[in-house]
């Protein structure tokens, strides 16, 4: 039972006394008798009248927070349909299918740690070789971090239309006008986003990717064993005239290129803790497991740390055997 149904058991208890008592009184039952049963509940006057009063307005003073509560109850559970409607459209906007192009293989985990997230990714064909990968973690959590990577999703520009045909942009063009989209919007000084956006040459393997304050890749070796892919990249929305370095890396056959938001890192820290690289140690544990198995696996570590209330998603590129 909840507290306010504790309450309100509570008050109708006492409310339904009250009411015995005053129908006594009012039946002409012994005077005495009732005015020490009120005592006993109201406790410091001998007045009938005033009692009586007593019990009225306590009697109209439930009512209202009856009204209240049921107003508040009609009001949570709108805004509970609209949070849900919203996280439907949310997961509208996620890939529906994974692209199968040549050797190279994508997978998807995505984790929402309310109704919507700060997270959004797409993983789509830009044309008959190539794949884009796009994951973006917007500062917050909830609905104003939802809005503003729904924002940043419409502003990717991953081809440029020439009269001749089209160019694929490279990553760090799409990250450069992404931020002068942010910037554009004069958004308040606390607004600000990560990303990183991953081009896959299915032909050749070779993912190429720049990243905006995201956390870096990691390559998870046939072996079992990861290795971070070091580069550099600052934050997105912050500065205007930013730019951000090209890092190109092969996928071997039999290996996997990991993308992640920062909420696994904090979905494995000791509470308190904030950042780090515990996570890495149970990825390690877990990387002989096929792609589908490692998602599970993490889902369900996550879900035995009660303190983890991060977003969470992560993107696997995998080259095949």
């Amino acid at each position: 039972m909840t507290l306010a149904a504790r309450a309100h058991q509570l008050c109708d208890d006492v409310v339904g006394r009250l009411r015995i008592v005053r129908d006594d009184i009012l039946d002409s039952s012994p005077v005495e008798s009732a005015k020490q049963s009120i005592a006993q509940l109201l406790g410091h006057t001998d007045n009938l009248e005033e009692l009586k009063a007593q019990i009225d307005a306590l009697t109209a003073e439930l009512e209202v927070l009856r009204r209240r509560d049921r107003a508040l109850s009609a009001s949570m559970t709108k805004l509970d349909e609209e949070q849900r409607l919203a996280a439907r459209i949310q997961q509208d906007f996620l890939p529906k299918s994974m692209p199968a192009v040549g050797a190279m293989r994508f997978a998807a985990c995505f984790r929402p740690a309310h109704y919507v997230s700060g997270d959004l990714y797409d993983i789509a064909r830009l044309d008959e070789h190539h794949v884009g990968v796009y994951l973006a973690d917007a500062v917050g959590h909830g609905m104003p971090a939802a809005l503003l990577t729904m924002f940043m999703r419409q502003a990717l520009v991953t081809k440029q239309i020439q009269p001749n045909g089209y160019r694929l942009l490279d990553p760090n063009e799409t990250l450069t006008k992404l931020n002068n989209a942010l910037r554009e919007q004069n958004l308040s000084c606390s607004t600000f986003a990560t990303a990183i956006y991953a081009r896959v040459d299915c032909r050749n393997s070779e993912v190429c990717f720049a990243r905006g304050g995201h956390p870096a890749p990691i390559i998870i070796s046939r072996e079992g064993s990861i290795r971070e892919v070091e580069c550099e990249g600052s934050l997105l929305g912050v500065f205007d005239d930013e730019t951000w370095p090209l890092t190109c890396v092969k996928v071997q056959p039999g290996e996997r290129l990991l993308l992640y938001s920062d909420g696994i890192e904090h979905a494995f820290c000791p509470q308190g803790e904030v950042g780090g690289d515990h996570w890495k140690s149970k990825l390690a544990e877990l990387s002989a497991q096929p792609t589908g198995d490692l998602f599970s696996s993490f889902e369900e570590a996550i879900n035995a740390n009660a303190s983890a209330r991060d977003d969470l998603t992560m993107i696997v590129v995998e080259h095949a055997e």
